[in-house]
């Protein structure tokens, strides 16, 4: 057989929904020596990586570590753990992956409930409370940070809502942790998952989660075992506790990231890099609308770090991103499910979020949509973002 020959990369700056591009001290981190899974040295790297992850989600839950596999794995990971067949849960449905959570708890046998807003749109603690109070189920599933839509869903007040209906409150922050305000305990979450390739500025491959007391005592009552012997959280937290028992051959490199990453965003400081992620995205907010972009989310609710806007009418969704990659080595996302070829969606995500991301994307896309026949002043989009940083 011939062989390949040499890797060879392009240079993308990725403005997609995920990954964002990783930040260089997590790359280096990843070319250090592997250790094996038990090895001291690598269980210490593990109990670092588990302390600054707790800091991260604003929390003190012990069960506090990460996946080893994506953020879909994290969903997984949380609804499997905690229902069981006949299970009640209402899932708050507004956007594509709140349609994931509705299959995931499908499959293990829970009498799903769904409560749906337009996507885009979010949802009022009031129509929460009414389903609360007629279907008094197990758990009620919310996408915090919404990737197909840009929305911002305000779920401060819901994990005292929930408790009020002896409620477990499972929260999606897979686009939300390191770039908008995630309180786990002050908000009384009880699970929660993530992902490493976003906000905190790794390669693909780890799913942050944490369980709070209330969860684990839950898990520790089931009538059955877990549907997912791999992401059962009763074998996994020896393997991550004091025991150390032996479960599965951990990525080494890709705790070395977390590690690094997770070091990086504390290093920062979560206010600092939250109003960070909220000033760039204003300027490029600012560029877009320049540019005669729309935003799907709700007003009000618009995520700093995802801005999905509505693709002009006469330009080709595809050529134009085509034109992005490959001319100006961008990419940013289509629309998933019903915004299909009706949205794009430009991530500023962890160490992407800065201002060369947003002049550079800016005056891309307005060669692209000028190219493309769409009317565009030329230069307003780098100039209202310029105004808009001045502010």
């Amino acid at each position: 057989m011939s062989l390949p020959g040499q890797l060879n990369i392009p240079n993308r700056l990725l403005l997609g929904p995920g990954p964002s591009d990783a930040h260089p001290r997590v790359l280096a981190a990843m070319a250090n020596p592997l250790l094996g899974h038990l090895d001291p040295a690598y269980l210490e790297i593990m109990n670092e990586t588990a302390a600054m992850l707790r800091e991260a989600f604003q929390t003190k839950n012990p069960l506090t570590f990460p996946i080893s596999a994506t953020g879909m794995a994290g969903m997984e990971t949380c609804l499997v753990n905690l229902l069981e067949a006949g299970d009640k849960v209402i899932i708050c449905q507004a956007g594509f992956f709140s349609l994931r959570m509705v299959e995931v708890a499908t499959r293990c046998g829970a009498e799903v409930t769904t409560i749906t807003k337009p996507w885009g749109q979010v949802f009022e603690l009031s129509e929460i409370r009414e389903a609360l109070q007629r279907i008094r189920p197990k758990a009620l599933g919310i996408v915090q940070a919404e990737t197909s839509t840009g929305s911002w869903q305000p779920i401060e007040e819901l994990g005292k809502l929930c408790h009020e209906f002896d409620c477990l409150l499972v929260v999606d922050a897979v686009t939300a942790l390191g770039c908008i305000p995630v309180k786990v305990d002050e908000w009384e979450i009880d699970a929660i998952y993530s992902c490493s390739q976003k906000g905190l500025s790794c390669p693909p491959g780890l799913a942050p989660v944490s369980f709070s007391p209330r969860a684990e005592a839950t898990i520790s009552k089931r009538k059955t075992k877990v549907q997912s012997w791999y992401l059962d959280m009763t074998l996994l937290k020896q393997y991550w506790g004091a025991e150390r028992a032996y479960h599965h051959t951990a990525p080494i490199s890709m705790t070395y990231a977390l590690r690094e990453g997770l070091k990086i965003v504390l290093e920062e400081g979560l206010e600092n890099r939250w109003a960070r992620h909220l000033k760039n995205h204003t300027a490029l907010k600012a560029g877009l609308i320049a540019l005669g972009l729309h935003y799907t989310a709700q007003d009000g609710h618009q995520l700093p770090q995802l801005n999905a806007v509505r693709i002009p009418d006469g330009v080709d969704d595809m050529a134009t991103r085509k034109k992005l990659l490959m001319e100006f080595g961008i990419e940013v996302g289509g629309g998933l499910g019903d915004f299909k070829g009706k949205v794009w969606r430009i991530g500023l995500m962890g160490y992407n979020s800065k201002s060369s991301s947003v002049f550079t994307v800016l005056a891309a896309l307005e060669q692209c949509l000028r190219s493309a026949g769409a009317k565009v002043t030329p230069g307003s989009g780098v100039a209202a973002a310029e105004l808009a940083y001045q502010r």
